[in-house]
This record gives structure tokens, sequence and C-alpha cells, in this order.
């Protein structure tokens, strides 16, 4: 095994020996975010060099839902057992690479756009697969996305990235047949997944989390009105 091998290795390890993990899912309609890609990819790839992807949409409405349910951004210190808080968001957005997975992080997310976080993500993903990552740039994260659908992924049980205590996992959109106002349509939906340390976080706070990331990402206007 690699160095790089081994540390996620014990980390994971570390992650289910520490907390009482549970994990919740929801299911999101992806039509209106597959339709604002379709329609501005080619303008917002000219304008800011970077290609609208599904990732920004998910951080922005992850930060949103994280500054609403302060519990699941927050985290249990370990020598003191006290809650701490925290007012800000850092993202940390697993990424796959040939010698293994890497979480950079994300910068205060909650005062980026769209166009700066896709941007940063590039940049950091460029920086992940030409083995150029620092350890500032994944140090201090307070959450973690992992997006599984890159790779066909249907469902999944996400493993908390200690000392974090939430992990959003997003998933492959297919069509399925959904109820929409008494009616049956076919939709490209997404399930969604977060795994939470149930030591601090309520069944509660998470599934009002993910009902707040669903909402968002359903409509993006909701931003916009604060709500």
């Amino acid at each position: 095994m690699s160095r790089m091998r081994l540390r996620i290795a014990e980390r994971l390890k570390e992650a289910q020996n520490t907390c009482a993990m549970l994990t919740t899912f929801n299911e999101i309609d992806m039509t209106n975010v597959k339709e604002m890609r379709e329609l501005y990819k080619e303008a917002f790839l000219t304008k800011h060099n970077a290609k609208l992807g599904f990732m920004s949409a998910f951080a922005k409405a992850a930060s949103h839902a994280l500054m609403d349910q302060p519990a699941v951004n927050a985290v249990i210190d370990e020598a003191t057992k006290e809650i701490v808080y925290r007012d800000y968001v850092d993202i940390s957005i697993a990424v796959a690479t040939p010698k293994g997975l890497v979480v950079p992080v994300l910068r205060n997310v909650e005062s980026m756009n769209y166009a700066e976080i896709e941007r940063t993500i590039n940049a950091l993903g460029e920086k992940a697969r030409k083995n150029e990552l620092a350890v500032e740039d994944m140090d201090g994260g307070t959450f973690t996305i992992s997006n599984g659908g890159v790779f066909g992924s249907l469902f999944s049980t996400p493993i908390v990235n200690p000392p974090q205590s939430a992990i959003l996992g997003m998933h492959g959109v297919f069509d399925r047949p959904v109820a929409i106002n008494g009616q049956v349509e076919v939709r490209p939906m997404m399930y969604v997944a977060l795994t939470y340390d149930h030591r601090l976080i309520d069944g509660r706070e998470a599934v009002t989390f993910l009902r707040k990331v669903k909402a968002v990402v359903e409509d993006p206007r909701l931003l916009l009105l604060d709500m």
C-alpha cells in the first residue's frame, strides 16, 4: 500500500471507530438544473473559462443549508467534549486521482457564486491531477461533498471525513417515473445521502438539512429570497 492509501485507510477506520454514523436519504429532481446548465453553458464557459457543472449548484445549496443548520457544520472537540460551531463554510470536495482519493477545500463557500465555485474546483482538480496539492489545500474543511455519480453510482452511504461531522453524497442522474401534481412524469432524478455523526447531529437537523439542499438545487431562486 502506498503512503497515501495507508493514510486514507487510517482515516476511514478512525471515522468508523469514533463517530456514531447514520445516513439519511432524499431524491432531487434535476430538471431545472439541467435546463439552466443547457441554456447557459456556452455563455458561462465564454465568460468564466469554466464549465457549468452540477457541483456548483450542490456546493452553494449545501453552504446555504449549513448556515441554516449550524449543527451539521459543527464539530466535537474530542479533548474538551465541547461543540465548536462555525460561522463560515469550508467544503472539502472529494476528487479521485490515480493515486487515491484527495479532498481539497473550497474556502468560504457561503460568500462564493457559481462561477467562483467552478473556477476554484477546476484549479484544485488540476493541482490534484498533477500531484501538486499542498497540505494547506486539504486542511480545515468543515463539511465534505462526494460525487459518486461521475462513475454511475445510483446509491451509497458515504463515510464521514474526520474531524468533520457530516458528508453529502451525490449520485448519478437517471430518468425515473415520478408523481408530479397527481400525474406520472419521467424526470431526471438523483438520490442524495447525508451521513452524519449522531453524537452531535439529531435526525431533525439532518433531515432538515437535506430537504433544504433539495429545495435550493431544484429552485436556486430560493437563494435570492434567502429562504
